[in-house]
This record gives C-alpha cells, structure tokens and sequence, in this order.
C-alpha cells in the first residue's frame, strides 16, 4: 500500500448486487489502493441487515449511514420505512443520515411524499446530531428549497455526486454542504472540473458511488471504490497540487463532516 495516502470514499454502495461476487476482494483491492475509509449509505431497508454484515466484517474501514434514498419513497411504503430509520436511528450508531434528497429524472409524480421525507429525515439527523448525505437529481431548485426552510447551524454534510454549476456550489456551501465529487469530474462533458478549483478544497470530499459513475477510463464499467484515487488524481491536476495533498485535506473534510 502507498503509505502516503489516506483517502476516503464518502459514498460507495459496497452491498451492492453488482459486487457480490467479489464483494471482499474489491474492498480489499480499495484498501491496498489506499482507501481505508468507506462510507456508506442505505437506499431502503431491505440493505440494512447486509450492511450492517459489512461493518461486522471490515469495523476499522465501514462507517454506516441510514436513510430513505428518493427513488425508493413510494405512496404505499414510505411511511414504514421512515419508520425504520428513525427506530435504527434510535438503535445504534451511524455517522449520517442519508442517502437523502429529492429525485426528479426518474419519478416527478411522487415530489410531494419525497419533500416530506427529506424534510423527515433532516430533522432527524438534527436530532441525532449528525450530518446528512444529499442525493439531487434534477431537482436543485426543490432541494434548497427544503435546504433554506431547515437552514440552521446543525444542519450539515454533503451534497453527494454534486453536479450543479458554480452558482449551486457557492449555494450548497453556504447552506454546510461539502461538495462529493467523484467520477464526474473526469468525464469530458462532465463540466464540474472547469470551476473547481476557484472552490476551496476545504469544501471538497471524495466519492465513488459505486458501483455507479466510474470515472475514466473505467467509463461505463462497473466502479468500485480503488478508483477514489482516480478522482484524487483528477483534482491533483485540477489543483495543481500533489496528490498526496488532496488525499490529506479531503480526507480531513470528510473527519469535520462524520465526526471520524
């Protein structure tokens, strides 16, 4: 392992189907690439017994987050599983509520029931003191609407996967956001790359979302969470600094954002 870097992957769906053949090989081949911290997050409850299996199996490296993704708030179950993460809330320690948010490129018939729970579930982590991890998806108009009605110095985290524009970014910071930039940021009309570094990289944290958005080459492909260290490197070139730089202080970011 590289020993100088220490980088972490603030949101990577290591339980998902798409690993489950090689789930503790890939997670093993992040560690060696560096990545000793993994955060993850839920989407619905039926994740929450295989996450809380992965914690049990890597503890010094799996720090679990709970929450209602948005494209899972459906009319006819929603209300149980906001019920289910209130009571795991109650129940145990997580380092996030999330991932949280409002979802309009896939469901818009549903905007109604998914303020509700993002609005829910803010209040929770403000109860629980913790931070909240933003899933926004056509959708930054309503999300900092709900943002500016809960604005509060308890109200904290990151805005996963941002892909808004630099007016967005100044916004979500303003409002205790860091900004979760992963794979994105290396696509050729991915656009984020070419106002990033007139943002401090005090507001930055690393992130895969795999096994969603590889970042190039792996374009397409499946992600896993080695390739946090393709991100680090696109914005040691974005930054002009080393990567070993971006590794310490994004790393740093994301201990200010989970207390860890």
């Amino acid at each position: 392992m590289n020993s100088k870097l220490i980088l972490t992957d603030t949101h990577t769906h290591l339980y998902s189907e798409e690993f489950q053949n090689d789930r503790t090989e890939m997670i093993e081949r992040a560690i060696e690439a560096g990545v000793s911290r993994f955060f993850v997050p839920s989407i619905d409850s039926s994740y929450t017994k295989k996450m809380y299996d992965l914690e049990t199996q890597f503890p010094e490296n799996i720090f679990l987050m709970m929450g209602l993704h948005p494209c899972y708030v459906k009319p006819e179950s929603y209300q149980q599983e906001l019920a289910h993460v209130e009571k795991s809330l109650a129940a145990k320690k997580f380092y996030a509520v999330g991932e949280i948010g409002i979802d309009l490129f896939w469901d818009k018939t549903t905007l109604q029931i998914q303020q509700e729970a993002f609005r829910f579930q803010i209040q929770l982590a403000k109860k629980h003191k913790l931070a909240i991890n933003i899933h926004c998806r056509e959708a930054f108009d309503e999300v900092f609407e709900v943002l500016e009605s809960e604005k509060s110095p308890e109200l904290f985290g990151i805005f996963h996967c941002f892909t808004g524009d630099f007016e967005q970014a100044k916004h979500a910071i303003d409002l205790g956001m860091k900004l979760g930039i992963g794979g994105v940021a290396t696509f050729k009309n991915g656009k984020i790359d070419q106002f990033l570094n007139e943002i401090d990289l005090k507001h930055i944290v690393l992130e895969t979302d795999s096994p969603y958005l590889a970042p190039v080459p792996f374009r397409g492909k499946r992600n896993e969470s080695s390739y946090t260290k393709l991100v680090a490197e696109k914005l040691a070139q974005i930054y002009n600094l080393p990567i070993e730089e971006i590794a310490r202080i994004t790393t740093e970011n994301s201990k200010q954002v989970f207390g860890i």
